[in-house]
């Protein structure tokens, strides 16, 4: 799989509890080698930034060094194999990625694990080390506070799909019983990564990362307003051990 590439996705989440709602946006994503990172020309780089701030570790390390790292905490040592990250971009000084994917290869170039990196809107993150099986499928309990309208507790059915031409990440909370409380979906299709198309995406579909921003506080307003009961939050403890 070659990257830097641009997808043009449609993300769908449904609510399984209280009653079926299901919403859906149209939006582009990034796919890109965190050993070559892409960058344009002055002109579009305020459409197209990767850094370390907005990810997990340090901010002052690339965020291939705080892969390796965080890795390494956990085991994992790839040998200085390929690492690909699905995610927005920065674009106009803001950027929000409620789920970073990162196929992190060894050095024979066989995928070693998947990484999810989790944020919620209160500036927290957790990353979940995943071992996906031959069809791209993979579970983990939940361990973060994502959303005040579902239980802390819970676990995630994943699955990881990264072709020439498509990706599918399907991500589905259960709880205790088994029962699905939400599933999100991002599917869509390789775009190449050239300025035409990103100048033509960032038209189409323009500050993705602030649309979801508001996107999700505009979901989260409206089950506010159904009286959906509300999970307090207790504060994430810092698992990364990088900073």
């Amino acid at each position: 799989m070659t990257a830097p590439a641009l997808y043009d996705v449609i993300v769908t989440h449904t609510r399984h509890v209280d009653r079926t709602t299901t919403f859906r946006h149209r939006l582009y994503t990034w796919l890109v080698d965190l050993d070559a990172l892409p960058r344009q020309p002055w002109w579009l780089r305020p459409f197209a930034g990767f850094h370390a701030r907005d990810h997990l570790g340090s901010p002052h390390r690339s965020i291939r060094e705080n892969v390796d790292a965080w890795l390494a905490l956990h085991g994992v040592d790839l040998r200085g194999g390929k690492v690909l990250m699905l995610a927005h971009a920065r674009v106009l000084g803001h950027v929000f990625n409620p789920l970073t994917v990162y196929w992190c290869h060894d050095s024979g170039g066989e995928l070693a694990c998947v990484l999810a990196e989790v944020h919620n809107t209160y500036g927290e993150r957790h990353c979940y080390l995943l071992r996906p099986d031959s069809t791209g499928g993979a579970s983990v309990d939940k361990r973060f506070y994502v959303s005040p309208f579902l239980p802390e507790r819970g676990r995630y059915a994943m699955r990881f799909d990264l072709t020439g031409e498509r990706v599918r990440v399907r991500v589905q909370l259960r709880d205790d019983d088994d029962r699905p409380l939400l599933t999100a979906v991002l599917a869509g299709r390789r775009r190449p990564a050239n300025r035409r198309e990103l100048l033509q995406l960032a038209l189409r579909r323009p500050l993705v990362p602030q649309r979801v921003s508001v996107l999700i506080r505009r979901h989260g307003i409206a089950l506010w307003l159904r009286r959906i009961p509300v999970v307090p939050r207790r504060p994430h403890v810092h698992q990364e051990g990088i900073r």
